[in-house]
Order: C-alpha cells, then sequence, then structure tokens
C-alpha cells in the first residue's frame, strides 16, 4: 500500500469488531459496495483478545479443576493431573484463528473488500486509510458506519506494563502463571478471569471498589458468585480503593482502604480490570461532524444507529452502553439496514447478559428492585437447581432461576439465574419478555426432560404458587 491511492464505494466500515463486520455482511447482502477498513485483526477485541479466548481458557480451567474436585465423585480417577499453560494458549489461539478466518470468509461471501490499515476522516465523505507500511489511501464513500469498539480505562498510578501489571488483553496472552495475582476490579473480567486463575492453582485477590463483585446486577447473582470463589479460596476485598501501587523487585504492593481499614495487599503479578471507555480518540470526527455525548463520550446516535450527521452511523461499543458483542451484532445490523433503506431500528424490552464463572450466570430483563423504580408491582420466586433431576445427574446442583413477575397483571418482568448452562437459556427469557408474556405464559411451555432449562418453567410454575417438583408452601395465586 506504499504511496498514495484513492478508491470509492457505497459504504465504508470502520472497525471489523462484531458491529463492524456485522454492518458490512447485511449492507454487502444488500447490494451496496462495501470496504470494511481494519487496523489490525477481523473480529476485533471479542473475537482475538475477549469473549472467544476467555471462554478458551475458562474452560480448560473448569476441566482441569473438575478432574480433581469431581473427578473422584463419579468415578473419574485421574491421579497427578497436571495443568499445561502454554498447551492451552497455543489451543486456545487456533480457536480464535478459526473463528477470525471464518469472519473472513463471511465477508468476502458477502463481496466486502477489506482494507488493512487504520482509518481516519478527513470529510464527513472521506477517510484516510493509513497502512502498515506507512501508505496511504483516500476513501470515498456515501454512508458509513463507525464501529471502532472500546478500550481499556486507565487509572493513573496503576498503568500497565504488559509484564507485571497486565489488562485483559496481556493476562489472556501471558506466558506463565504467577504464584499470586491481584485483581483490580470485580466486574465480569476480574471475575471470570480471577476465577480461571484460582483454579489452575494461583492465588487470587479482587479488590473492588463497589459494595458488590458484578456491580450492576442482582445481589443475589452477586452473592452467589461470592460465595463460589470463596470455596475456590478467592480473597475479596468490596467497599475497598486501591490507594497505591508500589513496584518492588520481587512482589507488586497494593495499597487498599476499605471497611477493615488500611492494608497492603502484595502478589507477583496485578490484573487492572475498571472498565472500558468508547474508542473516538485519533479518528477525526471532528473533521467529520460528529458530536460525542458529553458527559460520556459515546458517539450520540438515534433508533437506527443514525448520527448527527445523516449519512454516518455509528454501532457497538462506541455508540452506546452495554458493551455487549450481541448488541453489537445486532447495532450492526440495523445501521446496514437502515443505510439501505429498510424500515428498521434497534428497539428491544430487554439485553440478556451473562457472566461465564462457575456457577454461570445469566440476567434478562428487570430486578425486583428495578420494577419497583418503574412503578410496578413485582414479585419473584426462586427454583433450586436441587430439585433438577438433571442438576443431580450432571454433578451441578448448585444454582437456581428466578422468575420476576408482576403481580398486578402476571407479566412476566425479567429472570435471573446462577448455574450450569443458565446461559443457554437466557435468549429463551429475552424472546419472552419481547413477545410481552406472563408468567403463566412460561409455565405453560413445554421444555424438554431432563434439561436445566426446565428450571425456568418451574420457577414460574413456583411464582404462580403451582410448584410441581417443589413443596408448595403458600396458596395459588390464581389464574393469570
Amino acid at each position: 500500500m506504499a504511496g498514495t491511492y484513492a478508491r470509492t464505494t457505497e459504504v465504508a466500515v470502520l472497525g471489523g469488531g462484531p458491529a463492524g463486520y456485522m454492518a458490512a455482511i447485511r449492507a454487502g447482502q444488500l447490494g451496496k459496495k462495501v470496504v470494511l477498513v481494519e487496523r489490525d485483526q477481523l473480529g476485533g477485541e471479542c473475537l482475538n483478545r475477549g469473549c472467544i479466548p476467555s471462554k478458551a481458557l475458562i474452560h480448560a480451567a473448569q476441566l482441569f479443576h473438575a478432574v480433581a474436585t469431581e473427578g473422584p465423585g463419579v468415578g473419574v480417577l485421574a491421579p497427578g493431573a497436571t495443568y499445561d499453560l502454554a498447551a492451552t494458549m497455543r489451543w486456545k489461539e487456533s480457536v480464535v484463528a478459526k473463528e477470525r478466518a471464518g469472519v473472513q470468509t463471511l465477508l468476502k461471501a458477502a463481496g466486502v473488500t477489506v482494507l488493512p490499515g487504520e482509518g481516519r476522516f478527513t470529510g464527513p465523505h472521506s477517510l484516510d486509510v493509513r497502512g502498515a507500511d506507512g501508505g496511504h489511501e483516500r476513501l470515498d464513500f456515501e454512508s458509513a458506519v463507525i464501529a471502532t469498539g472500546a478500550v481499556h480505562a486507565t487509572l493513573r498510578g496503576f498503568e500497565t506494563d504488559g509484564e507485571r501489571v497486565v489488562n485483559a488483553w496481556e493476562l489472556l496472552s501471558m506466558k506463565s502463571l504467577p504464584r499470586s495475582l491481584l485483581v483490580l476490579g470485580g466486574g465480569v473480567s476480574g471475575c471470570e478471569l480471577g476465577q480461571f486463575a484460582a483454579r489452575v492453582g494461583v492465588k487470587v485477590t479482587i479488590v473492588e471498589l463497589l459494595p458488590q463483585l458484578l456491580p450492576g446486577l442482582d445481589p443475589d447473582l452477586s452473592r452467589e458468585l461470592t460465595a463460589a470463589l470463596g470455596r475456590l479460596g478467592v480473597e475479596i476485598r468490596t467497599g475497598t480503593r486501591a490507594t497505591g501501587l508500589r513496584r518492588d523487585a520481587k512482589e507488586l504492593a497494593l495499597d487498599v482502604e476499605g471497611p477493615a481499614g488500611k492494608e497492603t495487599l502484595t502478589a507477583e503479578r496485578l490484573f487492572v480490570t475498571v472498565g472500558k471507555r468508547p474508542a473516538t480518540d485519533g479518528l477525526g470526527l471532528e473533521d467529520a461532524g460528529v458530536e460525542l455525548e458529553p458527559k460520556t463520550g459515546f458517539v450520540r446516535v438515534d433508533a437506527q444507529l443514525r448520527t448527527n450527521v445523516p449519512h454516518l452511523y455509528a454501532a457497538g461499543d462506541v455508540a452506546r452502553p452495554p458493551m455487549l458483542a450481541h448488541k453489537a451484532y445486532r447495532e450492526g445490523i440495523v445501521a446496514a439496514e437502515a443505510i439501505c433503506g429498510r424500515p428498521t431500528r434497534f428497539d428491544f424490552r430487554a439485553i440478556p447478559s451473562v457472566v461465564f464463572t462457575d456457577p454461570e450466570l445469566a440476567t434478562v430483563g428487570m430486578t425486583r428492585a428495578d420494577a419497583e423504580k418503574a412503578g410496578r408491582s413485582p414479585r419473584e420466586a426462586r427454583f433450586p437447581y436441587a430439585a433438577l433431576g438433571r442438576a443431580h445427574a450432571s454433578h451441578a446442583t448448585t444454582g437456581w432461576i428466578k422468575v420476576v413477575g408482576d403481580d398486578a397483571d402476571g407479566r412476566l418482568l425479567g429472570v435471573h439465574g446462577a448455574g450450569a448452562a443458565v446461559g443457554e437459556f437466557a435468549a429463551e427469557a429475552a424472546h419472552a419478555l419481547e413477545m410481552g408474556a406472563t408468567v403463566r405464559d412460561l409455565a405453560l411451555t413445554i421444555h424438554p426432560h431432563p434439561t436445566f432449562s426446565e428450571g425456568l418453567q418451574e420457577a414460574a410454575l413456583l411464582w404462580l404458587g403451582e410448584p410441581m417438583h417443589v413443596a408448595r408452601r403458600t396458596a395459588p395465586a390464581g389464574d393469570r
């Protein structure tokens, strides 16, 4: 690409992550000439440095841990089993490479041209794309989708160095396991990767500023995970602020202040995971006339993902929370369809969210507290995994499914769960919410036996006062 070139296209997509490649594929399917600009690797953070590689590591750690803790009880004996980080990393990379190749194939099938390089707007209808070799290419377009994702937030005094103080990207590519790990931030990434490390023998301590792990989730889910981490030997400091970091030759010393007062925590490595911010720096958005939300830094968009400049769109993490790949997928499709003149909009009642710990956590729709704030009359019922045949057969009786319904009209308001496979049937709950289902609709839906998903039906029956696999303690709520 050395030198200066120029090309034109109908649709330019800036960023090849979940929002970007979905927008490009859909626009290509609808007959548009599309050029996708990606400065790094197709698939974005989710595929290369987030969702997929982290789940690969988590799966390997769960297998290793299960052999030692669950194996003897079910007749699986593997004395002397060891964990090989290098082998896990090679397998993880093979999974990522296969998925990345799949994205490339899908883009090609949709007629999308992939242009490697770093894009910057030079005006409302043009991008300058700088290649790795220093060459530049001018890309003129009719419409564009900004899908540059997000970057890790940093804390002054706790900057990462890629070796001893790391972010999630760096932790997912580590060459060796530390004997001890401090995790600064008890959100999803901190809990998932902290548990991964603990399962393969690392001494882990999680420090969270807010009163609970996984801030913003149903407190019952947080309590369930906190208990599970405690059983693994993970130390947890909630309501605790990190006040300083000292990097000695042999260990890191993290000064914190919390309910127990001031203390110093030490470890070989520190994992800093304090959130993300939209990746808008250096994009030239001011030259394109695109406005950002002043308080959050997200690109301002409407229900069709259109920015204040009518032919420019934004989707995914750069546009608005929540920063979830499946939300980005849908936004990319909506943006592409809007560009193509289709009647479309990003409209939803609930977006499911899953935390891939053990127990797995899933949440969709309102919690009881949310519903109360919204002026509803919520009531919840919780069905235990200990009453599920599949849970016993799978040696996975820890967990539960909770249904939140409106006592006034029986409307389903939310579903939350902790336990094996809850993420796999969160979409059923989301579908029910999107369709405006009642709790009775959920209860009347026949679920296959034996499955974990039966817990959803059983929780609905329990809410109605008609439980089948736990003893009834209250009078029936009546037909709703």
